[in-house]
């Protein structure tokens, strides 16, 4: 479990491909920290630690997750951000993230704001699931990119997000522009509360 509080935007430094799989590997601050099998949110997916090096350590991703996140965009050099699993007696600085991706959306339009930046985003729409909690909800939480974001201003498929100067510059925020695809996870309250309506 995560809580959207980004530790750091690290740099994929190599990528390969084994069968239907993807090996990520990363460097970044706290490797030397990592253990094997330890979860690590990356872009808000939970994966694996499955083998580190001093500088460097690597994840897996199976075709279900390459299919439903952005992780297959990815290219060497690629920002992305990292949030270790919480901690059980920390604080709940940002919302309950489980790291289980549901889609991805599109940036359609970024607008600056005198210091800070309204980012819009639109998702497909599936009406079945938006019946379960697969749904922006106005003031409600969402993750965007393992971001634990409000959201403001949604419609039945879009979103906005207002991003504070610190969250731009400390996650990959600063390289999203219109057009770029970012993973999302609804509210799992949202999901809770919209299935326990439906009995």
């Amino acid at each position: 479990m995560f809580s959207g509080i980004i530790e750091e935007a690290a740099q994929v430094v190599a990528l390969q491909k084994d069968q239907e799989n993807l090996h990520l590997t990363m460097e970044c601050s706290f490797t030397n920290e990592l253990k094997i099998d330890q979860s690590v949110a990356h872009n808000g997916v939970c994966l694996t630690v499955v083998s580190k090096t001093d500088k460097t350590y690597t994840v897996t991703a199976i075709k279900e997750t390459l299919d439903r996140t952005n992780l297959g965009l990815l290219v060497p050099g690629s920002k992305v951000n990292l949030e270790r699993s919480m901690m059980m007696n920390g604080r709940l600085d940002g919302h309950i993230v489980q790291g289980h991706v549901d889609q991805t959306a599109v940036c359609t339009e970024v607008k600056e704001a005198d210091g800070s930046w309204y980012f819009t985003f639109e998702y497909a729409l599936d009406q079945e699931m938006a019946k379960r909690g697969y749904m922006a909800v106005d003031k409600g939480s969402v993750t965007v990119n393992g971001v634990s974001l409000t959201v403001c201003y949604p419609t039945d498929n879009t979103f906005q997000v207002a991003i504070i100067p610190y969250t731009y510059e400390h996650t990959n925020f600063h390289q999203i522009k219109a057009g770029t695809v970012v993973n999302i996870e609804f509210d799992i309250i949202g999901k809770y509360v919209s299935r326990m309506m439906s009995f």
